[in-house]
């Protein structure tokens, strides 16, 4: 009887993690622009970009049924599910170095991401 072997893919989290440096850039940002403390950061894609799909940062005061709710370093974040369905598993950075400043996603689903890292395929 002959084995068959099976891959094993890397195990993805219905989550995303936001990073504690990621979170003060948002605390920040909404203090800055007198957004409600209540206000949630939605993260979402949407089709378009070089790559297929691009990212979807803003601030949302209602949250949708089937909304996903994470909490993290004192921000809640909201995805609705077929953004999480891309983005699962991906980590939210902020990074403000000598290449530029802003949101940096780390997607381990991305199987192809454009040069400014705004658009990706899965």
């Amino acid at each position: 009887m002959q084995e068959i072997a099976t891959i094993k893919k890397p195990e993805l989290h219905e989550e995303i993690t936001l990073t504690e440096k990621a979170a003060m850039q948002v605390i920040k940002v909404k203090a800055e622009n007198n957004i409600p403390a209540e206000h949630s950061l939605r993260v979402g894609v949407k089709g378009g970009g070089c790559s297929g799909l691009s990212y979807v940062l803003g601030f949302d005061g209602e949250v949708k049924p089937n909304d996903k709710i994470f909490e993290m370093h004192g921000v809640k974040v909201v995805v609705d599910p077929k953004s999480l369905f891309h983005i699962s598993g991906t980590v939210l950075d902020f990074q403000d170095g000598l290449n530029g400043k802003g949101f940096v996603f780390n997607n381990p689903q991305a199987a192809k991401t454009c040069g400014c890292g705004n658009s990706f395929s899965a």
